[in-house]
């Protein structure tokens, strides 16, 4: 064998050898070890039933407590008392005005007396640039595409309320079930104008301008929530209404613009 012959060989038992070596040493390696299970309990589920005008507060304060599992259902306060007389499972109710929640308490729908928890103004909104002219409850209005709640939904019963005092017919091309539909049908410019609670024309951001209500101080709407009778989950829902009622849900209460009690 020549020298050449001899020094190539020797190159390929060293590589050959080190290969097994390295074979050896992966062997030898123990599997990784499986993940210990956790201690900690799964969330506790909770169905909150809440007027439309408490969506981004509700579901931000939903997310405070990572014991909670949160289920969020948003829409005209009535309706939800509907529901719940229908036997929904709900094991919250939070409305907008006293009357609405005082007619699920005659109805035996509650766990308990309800707890108010914030309070909320009405004001005018018009689409951002105000195309209809709008200057308030006034001639302004006039031809102009009004849409406002349904007189049966708080946010239209403030409505009403404030026009009442302020001696105006309002003629609303269209009222609505949820105080959301009256926002965004203001901000997608499909009307001119509308009456919404002071909370929902902050969560329409600069799709529209705000105009104040004379009166609408006086006229001011309470928030009740109280634990559904019969609740699926007892004790979620009323560690949820805690939630709402303590220190970081009155903080994000107040960072949506409602007053607080």
């Amino acid at each position: 064998m020549s020298r050449p012959q001899r020094a190539r060989r020797a190159i390929l038992v060293a590589a050959l050898a080190a290969a097994t070596a390295l074979a050896g040493c992966a062997a030898g390696l123990s599997p990784a070890a499986p993940a210990a299970p956790s201690d900690a309990p799964a969330p506790a589920p909770v169905t909150v039933f809440a007027a439309a005008s408490l969506t981004a507060a509700f579901t931000e304060i939903a997310a405070l407590d990572p014991a909670l599992a949160v289920t969020l259902s948003f829409d005209g306060s009535p309706t939800l008392v509907d529901q719940v007389a229908a036997g929904a499972p709900a094991d919250v109710l939070a409305t907008a005005d006293v009357t609405t929640m005082t007619r699920a308490r005659d109805a035996g729908l509650l766990a308990g007396e309800p707890v108010t928890f914030a309070a909320n103004t009405a004001v005018l909104i018009v689409p951002r640039g105000n195309p209809g002219a709008v200057t308030g409850l006034d001639v302004s209005l006039e031809g102009r595409r009004l849409v406002v709640c349904a007189p049966t939904v708080p946010c239209g019963a403030t409505a009403h309320a404030i026009a009442d005092a302020a001696g105006v017919t309002l003629r609303p091309v269209s009222e609505e079930q949820k105080v959301t539909d009256v926002r965004g049908k203001v901000a997608s410019g499909e009307a001119d104008a509308g009456i919404v609670f002071a909370t929902d024309a902050l969560a329409a951001g600069d799709a529209v301008e705000t105009l104040p209500l004379p009166g609408a101080a006086q006229a001011a709407t309470t928030y009740p929530i109280a634990v559904v009778h019969d609740a699926p989950h007892p004790d979620a829902a009323a560690a949820f209404v805690a939630l709402i009622t303590g220190p970081d849900g009155r903080d994000v209460l107040a960072a949506h613009g409602f007053t607080l009690p």
